[in-house]
């Protein structure tokens, strides 16, 4: 496996663990059910995009990356000082549409970071930005 493809599914692992960690964070705050079923959607495509990057990782003898303290700690802040201050659906909402914005932002640097990473971890890093543009449409409607 090249440097490249190595290094661009462990950043894409990290975001995974990022985005499901901040989803769970946010759920037991929603109370439109809608809105519910939308994040809980996108909860289980995220884990299901995290099994399958860990799994090439491991087929290859690779660990996954664990997104940095401080930036789990920045987001767990974040999430619940907002929350604390406004627990509203539109507050959730919102919270989850920055997140999306940076995960697509970061992803399409570490694509074009490692552009010599094989296809298939190409593909899994295209297929979790698609999942962040949709949950992102999707995440409008309670702005």
């Amino acid at each position: 496996m090249s440097d490249d493809t190595l290094n661009l599914l462990k950043e894409c692992d990290s975001g995974t663990k990022t985005a499901v960690n901040s989803i769970r964070e946010v759920l037991d705050n929603v109370k439109n059910e809608d809105l519910l079923s939308i994040l809980t959607d996108s909860l289980k495509a995220h884990e299901k995009l995290g099994n399958d990057i860990h799994k090439q990782l491991s087929e290859h003898g690779e660990d996954g990356k664990e997104p940095p303290v401080m930036a789990r700690m920045g987001s767990w802040m974040k999430i619940n000082f907002k929350l604390l201050e406004n627990p509203t659906d539109k507050t959730v909402a919102g919270l989850m549409t920055d997140g999306c914005n940076m995960g697509i932002k970061q992803l399409s640097v570490y694509i074009n970071k490692y552009p010599t990473a094989d296809k298939a971890a190409k593909s899994l890093a295209e297929k979790l930005i698609n999942e962040e543009i949709s949950l992102l449409e999707k995440l409008r409607a309670f702005l």
